[in-house]
């Protein structure tokens, strides 16, 4: 179980396929193809910024002592999700683009910070 949890196919599956989903429902109001649309950008960024922001918060807490290790990677892990996932769903056109965001963004933070404890639990 401690290898599924520290596998990084893992985290990027699970993290696709849950938020893929909340994005098609988020968009769903407009017709298809949008939601469908929606649910694959968000899954597929999903996936990709999992995987960057589980090295990110490792690297981070690795790197800073004290209080700003435990602070700061969910911080860098929030503003880089919200940029990144702003930034994309405006350019391709997602109808919903806040609500899109606003599971993704709340998780995403939300899994930094308990992988940052989880990590200073372990040093």
């Amino acid at each position: 179980m401690k290898d599924l949890l520290r596998s990084n196919l893992a985290h990027m599956a699970g993290g696709f396929a849950l938020m893929g989903s909340w994005a098609v429902w988020a968009n769903s109001a407009h017709a298809m193809p949008a939601p469908l649309w929606a649910g694959l950008t968000q899954g597929t960024l999903t996936a990709i910024i999992t995987l960057g922001l589980k090295r990110l918060v490792e690297a981070l807490v690795n790197r800073l002592p004290g209080p700003s290790g435990l602070v700061v990677p969910p911080l860098a892990a929030c503003a880089v999700s919200v940029t990144l996932l702003f930034v994309i769903h405006s350019l391709v056109g997602t109808p919903e683009v806040l609500t899109t965001l606003a599971l993704p963004s709340t998780v995403a933070t939300i899994y930094a910070a308990l992988y940052t404890l989880r990590l200073r639990s372990e040093k």
